[in-house]
């Protein structure tokens, strides 16, 4: 039978064991979504209100903070609501909402990570052409791009799993997963389709991080040269690396534990592994570039120390 004419409700059952530390749990949660909207509002709004900031590497580290924003309000208030819930109930169709907001905010963020290499690129390896190839016409087609395709390739994805016929609602999980939700179908369902998308999409995004691995060989090669090219890499480069190594591991560590991980794990390590990428990279990301960036780390501390005085 069809569960979206038994009740169209998903029960997430990642919470159900038993956990005498709800409200500590809650209070902690909170706390720790405020400070990820503290930091990454606070690095937005310093590029915005600073036009000294509007270069294509700020204009993408913004976007890269917004996309962050944007992952976590898909998960983070639903969350805190169900930490002090008897019942972690969700309805069909904000499950099949909140796995869009999941998938698209990961791909746009691989995207956004993929023309900031190429920017750094432009800028160590041919600086001369620097701004004549980064123009703001062809900046603001590499943002929409980052955004733009993940958003349709989901929509797709997430359009053709609504068509799918389930035969359970019981999800071992705390948040909504689209690869879950296709495995809840019922054996007589094809989804065929659904795992070409999923195909096409992975290589779509490995693609993208073979894009940064040649660009980091050539600014690695460039840089050697001369000491120059080395303080501009170490400066603006680094912080782009440690951001993408730690945020490349994390989604392999939870793309491995999802199709091959082991259901004998405790279910509260499962569920650390599975939101593993909302809860480092909000708050490290902008970290890393809130102290390696020589003008956004002036900028934050000009206005600490404008407010002691």
């Amino acid at each position: 039978m069809d569960n979206v004419t038994i009740g169209r409700i998903f029960i997430l059952t990642g919470l159900n064991e038993k956990n005498n530390n709800r409200v500590a749990l809650f209070t902690l949660t909170l706390l720790y979504y405020c400070m990820i909207l503290f930091f990454n509002l606070t690095i937005i709004m310093i590029i915005i209100l600073d036009k000294n900031l509007h270069e294509p590497m700020y204009i993408l580290l913004c976007s890269f903070c917004i996309s962050a924003l944007y992952g976590t309000a898909g998960f983070y208030p639903k969350f805190i609501f169900d930490l002090l819930s008897s019942s972690h109930v969700i309805s069909y169709e904000a499950c099949l909402l909140q796995a869009f907001v999941m998938y698209s905010s990961i791909c746009s963020d691989l995207s956004i990570l993929a023309v900031m290499a190429y920017d750094r690129y432009l800028a160590i390896c041919r600086p001369l052409h620097y701004h004549s190839f980064m123009t703001k016409s062809r900046l603001s087609k590499m943002v929409c791009f980052s955004w733009i395709t993940p958003l349709c390739i989901f929509s797709i994805n997430i359009v053709m799993t609504s068509r799918l016929r389930l035969c359970t609602t019981n999800m071992k999980k705390i948040l909504c997963v689209n690869w879950i939700i296709i495995k809840l179908a019922c054996p007589d369902t094809n989804t065929f389709p659904n795992n070409i998308i999923a195909y096409f999409t992975i290589f779509l995004y490995v693609s993208h991080g073979f894009f940064v691995i040649w660009t980091y060989m050539h600014l690695i090669k460039t840089s050697v040269r001369s000491k120059d090219d080395r303080v501009k890499f170490m400066q603006t480069c680094v912080p782009h690396l440690a951001s993408l190594t730690a945020f490349v591991s994390i989604i392999v560590i939870d793309f491995m534990s999802m199709r091959f991980g082991s259901t004998d794990l405790p279910q509260s390590l499962q569920n650390f592994i599975s939101i593993e990428f909302l809860l480092i990279p909000p708050v490290l990301n902008p970290l890393i570039y809130g102290f390696k960036l020589t003008k956004i780390r002036h900028r934050i501390l000009g206005f600490v120390h404008v407010q002691r005085k």
